[in-house]
């Protein structure tokens, strides 16, 4: 058999966590989603995880990316990525985003 490195291990961890983790915030109320999220990240990540979020709702309303960086205090880079991920034909974030705009 051969013999797994600790990285590898790690990496499977922290895989398992991960979905786990997104289990727990899917099949949970909202409320307790909430606490769970305030519990996990600091309050500067949490608000830059919201910003990320806030920046792909910008983005799909048609603000360009300087604009956003400025209401933000945001990198272009920063910025870029999401729209990258927006723009993807099968993205996450485009789905999400019509599933909200259909509520």
């Amino acid at each position: 058999m051969d013999k797994i490195s600790e990285s590898e291990i790690s990496e499977v961890l922290i895989e398992e966590a991960k979905v786990e983790m997104l289990n727990i915030i899917t099949t949970s109320e909202p409320q307790l989603v909430k606490e769970f999220c305030e519990c996990l990240f600091t309050p500067a990540e949490l608000k830059d995880i919201v910003n990320r979020w806030l920046l792909v709702k910008e983005i799909d309303k048609g603000t360009t990316q300087r604009e956003i960086a400025r209401k933000f205090g945001m990198s272009l880079c920063k910025i870029t990525r999401g729209s990258k991920e927006l723009s993807k034909p099968d993205s996450a974030f485009r789905k999400v985003l019509e599933a909200q705009k259909n509520k």
